[in-house]
């Protein structure tokens, strides 16, 4: 039997098990990976902001390919944060919105990004002084 009940997996591999992201096993793992990859974080950002056809969403994430965009909304559709419609028009058009969940896994990043942009001088200020305080020599520097 496949499944989760009340936070346990039904799995027969993992039953009773609670999930936790830190085991390797635990599919909410992968969900995670999903999500906050850098394509799925982008993905999930702009589809907070309303529902977009794929190219519209392919220039709302700049850099993104087509094929890492397909994968990345297939991923998402298939964990339940994404939903797909397709409509019965010539040509064809596929309009991609966010799920209950989605949006509220995509609020949740919307505070991290907003986080993270309010302090971009912080950061290139502490990557410039990482950058000078290094010299040749600190490249050879094992990790601790």
């Amino acid at each position: 039997m496949n499944g989760y009940v009340n936070g346990q997996c039904a799995d027969s591999d993992f039953a009773g098990l609670a999930f936790d992201v830190y085991s390797r096993n635990c599919p909410s793992r992968s969900t995670l990976e999903h999500v906050t990859g850098r394509w799925g974080t982008l993905t999930l950002g702009a589809l907070r902001e309303g529902r977009f056809r794929f190219n519209e969403l392919r220039r709302r994430v700049d850099g993104v390919s087509e094929k890492m965009l397909s994968q990345t909304l297939h991923a998402l559709e298939r964990d339940g944060l994404v939903s797909r419609e397709a409509q019965p028009v010539n040509p064809p058009r596929v309009d991609y919105e966010l799920t209950p969940l989605g949006r509220q896994v995509a609020e949740r990043l919307h505070g991290l990004i907003l986080l993270v942009e309010g302090h971009m001088s912080e950061v290139l200020s502490a990557r410039e002084e990482y950058d000078t305080d290094r010299t040749p020599l600190d490249t050879d520097r094992t990790p601790l």
